[in-house]
């Protein structure tokens, strides 16, 4: 369950996004949609979000979103390069002009040396623009981890929409 400043600000981005007339696609692993669901749990997301990919394995990642085989065995599933590859086959395979995209460690387990629970990669890809990865650490527990992804993924995508 996403609280309700996350689906503000999941409303928020969708009218920003609609106002300017553009387009959104999702890449998820470790939320497994659920920014995704953030969106659409909105009435008339359909204006602006155009699919989402579930991609949890590394195969799912190679298929469905072009992501190379050597960012996935030499940075990992976990990694700023997967989370851009991510994000850039999403733009590209969607024809959208924005694309979100995370990976990472929701725990309990998975962790590794040097890729901490919590540890998570959110990408974002712009049309005509370079796509941004934030790199973030997240306290807490599986939910926890998970939603706080949801809630930096919608913030990263409203940045980038805002007036420089």
């Amino acid at each position: 369950m996403l609280p309700p400043s996350t689906l503000d600000a999941a409303r928020d981005l969708l009218a920003a996004l609609e106002a300017r007339g553009l387009t959104l696609a999702t890449a998820e692993s470790c939320t497994g949609g659920l920014i995704a669901a953030a969106l659409t749990a909105i009435p008339g997301s359909s204006a602006v979000v155009m699919c989402g990919w579930v991609s949890y394995s590394n195969e799912a990642k190679r298929a469905m979103l072009g992501v190379p085989p050597a960012v996935l065995e030499e940075a990992g599933a976990v990694s700023e390069a997967c989370a851009r590859a991510m994000a850039e086959g999403a733009l590209a395979r969607a024809g959208v002009d924005l694309a979100l995209s995370c990976t990472g460690i929701a725990g309990p387990g998975g962790a590794t040396p040097g890729k901490p629970v919590g540890l998570v990669f959110i990408g974002a890809a712009r049309r005509g623009g370079e796509t941004q990865v934030l790199r973030r650490v997240f306290p807490g527990d599986r939910a926890a981890v998970r939603a706080a992804t949801v809630a930096e993924a919608l913030a990263l995508a409203a940045g980038l929409l805002a007036p420089r």
